[in-house]
């Protein structure tokens, strides 16, 4: 996997130490959110796989602050607006004089700076889609526009990596082949000591993780906990993570003080130690509308051991196995979640065997160690051609 050179010394000849593979990750930066940890993860488990990783963010944020991986080094390039192409003779620059061999890439606005330094450089790109991009917002202008910029960016990429098969096949359907698509699901750490679920004696505590916008449904989860508290069901909501904005902060709050359960939320703000929260919760929440390629907070809560009722939206089926690991309901509907999640309470039994079938997935299929095992093989094929 690493590369050995031979020099001459007045001694003899000698074997030069290796020098391990370069990649650059190109990713935006101003935020820490699932795709985020997915690069932040990598950077820490990738050089197991003979491979250094460094990052450019494209706009300034918690990324830098914030990761893990903080022996990477990390530059910003910062573009001022979506189109501004001003970043990529710099990022071209780095990539030749830091002798990197592939450039990987996460978002849309990374796409388009790294096509362009990547032909500059003569360097392969690599692209990871975490998403669908034509339902990435709730505005479809700037979906078709994203979309349009992505189709654009992408023509020559080396390899598309799908965090999902859904996700494969959305890029089937607008057109890529099986050549260029390589699936690698998100992993994250397996826990040491993960949690043995019992039903907790007084309140449920129900747990949600995200960046809260509005694709996160959070409304529905509202919705969901005032019906159950009008039912008698003891609940009340421990969220976790920041808000896009401030503007839908003081909109959500609105809409749970007019659903009268304000007094039973707890609003973290964001944090970096998602495990040191999930402790905190009974029964695991993904109430996501759409986008929602492979999250890394499902996969987070099932690898602590706890229950999870999640909408059947994109990727989160295959984690769950269609069912088989956590109960799945139809996005957007806040009678059927209120309905699972009652269930989930009234049958703690099914609760406790869906937690445990739940954690053997994901130390099975989602560790962060086969993720970048799986990634640093797709930069190989990409280099020399072996197979994935």
């Amino acid at each position: 996997m690493t590369r050995l050179s031979v020099t001459s010394a007045h001694d003899g000849w000698q074997i030069a130490p290796p020098r391990p593979y370069r990649v650059l990750h190109l990713i935006n930066g101003e935020h820490y959110a699932g795709a985020e940890r997915v690069q932040d993860l990598l950077a820490l488990q990738l050089p197991r796989f003979g491979w250094v990783v460094d990052f450019v963010c494209l706009k300034r944020g918690v990324f830098e602050r914030v990761r893990e991986a903080d022996t990477s080094r990390v530059t910003t390039l910062t573009m001022r607006s979506r189109l501004d192409m001003a970043p990529v003779r710099e990022l071209a620059r780095l990539l030749r004089e830091g002798q990197y061999d592939v450039l990987n890439t996460h978002t849309v606005r990374s796409a388009l700076i790294g096509r362009f330094a990547a032909q500059r450089a003569g360097k392969p790109m690599v692209h990871h889609v975490h998403s669908r991009t034509d339902r990435d917002t709730d505005n479809a202008m700037r979906n078709r526009i994203n979309s349009a910029i992505q189709g654009f960016s992408l023509r020559r990429v080396e390899r598309l990596i799908a965090v999902s098969h859904g996700t494969a096949d959305y890029l089937r359907s607008i057109g890529y082949d099986d050549d260029s698509i390589r699936v690698v699901p998100n992993g994250v750490p397996v826990a040491a000591a993960p949690r043995d679920w019992r039903a907790p004696d007084a309140d449920w505590v129900l747990g949600m993780v995200a960046l809260f916008r509005p694709r996160k449904g959070v409304e529905v989860l509202i919705q969901a906990l005032a019906a159950l508290r009008a039912g008698g069901y003891p609940v009340r909501l421990h969220a976790v993570g920041g808000f896009e904005s401030e503007a839908y902060r003081q909109q959500v709050l609105a809409f749970a003080q007019a659903q009268g359960v304000a007094e039973h939320i707890h609003w973290t703000g964001f944090t970096r130690d998602i495990a040191a929260e999930l402790a905190r919760i009974d029964l695991f929440v993904l109430p996501s509308l759409y986008g929602e390629g492979l999250p890394m907070v499902l996969i987070e809560a099932l690898a602590v051991g706890l229950p999870v009722v999640a909408t059947a939206n994109e990727g989160i089926p295959e984690v769950l196995a269609d069912g088989g690991a956590g109960t799945l309901v139809p996005p957007g509907d806040a009678q059927a979640l209120t309905r699972g999640l009652a269930a989930m309470i009234d049958q703690p039994q099914r609760a406790q065997a869906l937690a445990r079938a739940g954690l053997r997935r994901q130390r099975e299929r989602y560790s962060d160690t086969v993720m970048a095992r799986q990634v640093a093989a797709v930069y190989r094929e990409v280099l020399h051609g072996e197979g994935a």
